[in-house]
Formats: structure tokens, C-alpha cells, sequence
């Protein structure tokens, strides 16, 4: 396949945290079709390589990193090996993450504190550990995967909520710091999609009905939907694109 040159990976390395499954996953696959290089990520070794071993089959060019990215000396040392026995980090997405509903009036503290450093200090230690080495290249992408939740609230998830309101204001700080020295951060916020995580409310009719009504394109999405995207600000035609936050969201955030 002919790739235009603005939107070409060829030889790019792309970190993914959280890339075992799901969106990380689909995304792995995705970039690999423009031509980068995949490093996957996760802290279940056996489940991370049996994602590795799919892409691989696929003609992915694949590395593994197993290390938990909530950590912050686990992650530079896995960042500064992975530098060291790959080769330079181009492109990072920082798409771990996880979920946990109840009402906030009896939101467990453990489980707030378990999704803020899933979901938020994982993107400050992997960002910069990163960041150390893009900045001395003085060039690279980083991709914060945000969440419709990013600008919109549903009851029973208050805290997750908080959490991409933060990766969204991180991201916007991380432009503020990074982008002199050559870096552009941005953050791919998803709305609704299928993916083994949501399959509970995909087969639940009723919310599944109710999302139909919200959303203005009147579905789901397909997690491949979201690869235009990635690639987008994973390549050279956002050269000029900082501190961006880019819905792909079916129209949810745009429509009352």
C-alpha cells in the first residue's frame, strides 16, 4: 500500500503502554500499516506475549516491554533499556488505563487511588522517561489517550472522569514544557467503542439503545476507526499540532 510521505511511519519505533488488548492493541496493529516499528506493553508477561505473537503472525515488526507503568523507577529502567537494546523511541502512546464504577458516595479510597496511578501517573513516569531522551534528539510524538470522559461526566464514574480531565491537562502541559524542544504531545480522545472492556454494555440493549439516541453517528465504534487518528498525530503531518486534544467520538461531544 502507497502511504502519502506526511503520513508515513516507515522505520518509526511506537511505544504503547497497555497495549495487550483493546484500543492499545488495535492501535499496534494499525501503526504497523504505516509502515512503524511496535513496541507492546504490559505488566501480565504471558498475556503480553500472546498480543505480540498475534501481531507478529500479522507481519508486525515487534518488540515486548513487560513492565508496569504505574511505577516510576520500574518505568525508566524499562524506557532506558528499551532505548538501549532497540533503538530510539519515536512515537509513544500512553493508552494504559482502567475503569471502576460505583457511586462516588461509596467510591472505595483503594480503588481511587488504583485508577489514578493506572490511569494518571502512569502518564507522567512513562512520559517522562520518554521525554529525556526525545528532548536530547530534540524531535519526537507523544499520544496521551484521553476519553470522552475527558469533557463529559456519567454518574457511577466520577473518578475515572477526573483521571482523563487530568491526562487532558497534563498533556496540555507537557506541550508547554516539550514543544521547544522539538516534541509534539497530544491527546486521542476515543468516545464509545467496542472493545472486550465494554462488551458487557455492548450487549446490554438498553444502554447500547441509549447511546444510539446520544450519539449523532447512532452507533458504537469500531476500535480500526480510531488508527486515522493515531496516525495522524503519530506522523509528520502534525508538525504544528500541540497540545490538542482530538475526539473521535461519533459527534457525542459536539451534540446535548
Amino acid at each position: 500500500m502507497n502511504v502519502h510521505p506526511l503520513f508515513d511511519l516507515s522505520g518509526r519505533r511506537v511505544l504503547i503502554t497497555g497495549s495487550s488488548q483493546g484500543i492499545g492493541f488495535a492501535l499496534a496493529k494499525g501503526l504497523a500499516t504505516a509502515g512503524a516499528r511496535i513496541v507492546v506493553n504490559g505488566r501480565n508477561a504471558e498475556r503480553l506475549k500472546a498480543a505480540a505473537g498475534k501481531l507478529a503472525d500479522g507481519g508486525v515488526d515487534v518488540a515486548q516491554a513487560v513492565f508496569d507503568a504505574s511505577v516510576a523507577a520500574d518505568t525508566r529502567a524499562a524506557i532506558d533499556a528499551i532505548e538501549a537494546d532497540e533503538g530510539p523511541i519515536d512515537v509513544l502512546i500512553n493508552n494504559a488505563g482502567m475503569q471502576y464504577r460505583a457511586p462516588l458516595e461509596d467510591f472505595p479510597d483503594d480503588a481511587w487511588k488504583n485508577l489514578m496511578r493506572t490511569n494518571v501517573d502512569s502518564v507522567f513516569h512513562v512520559g517522562k522517561a520518554v521525554a529525556r531522551h526525545m528532548i536530547e534528539r530534540k524531535r519526537g510524538k507523544i499520544i496521551n489517550i484521553c476519553s470522552v470522559q475527558t469533557a463529559l461526566a456519567r454518574p457511577g464514574i466520577a473518578p475515572y472522569v477526573a483521571s482523563k480531565g487530568a491526562v487532558a491537562n497534563l498533556t496540555k502541559g507537557m506541550c508547554t514544557d516539550w514543544a521547544r524542544h522539538g516534541l509534539q504531545i497530544n491527546g486521542l480522545a476515543p468516545g464509545y467503542f467496542k472493545t472486550e472492556l465494554t462488551s458487557a454494555l455492548v450487549a446490554d440493549e438498553e444502554f447500547s439503545g441509549w447511546l444510539a439516541n446520544r450519539t449523532p453517528a447512532g452507533r458504537w465504534g469500531d476500535v480500526e476507526e480510531l488508527v486515522g487518528a493515531a496516525i495522524f498525530l503519530a506522523s509528520d503531518a502534525s508538525s504544528f499540532v500541540n497540545g490538542h486534544i482530538l475526539y473521535v467520538d461519533g459527534g457525542i461531544t459536539a451534540s446535548l
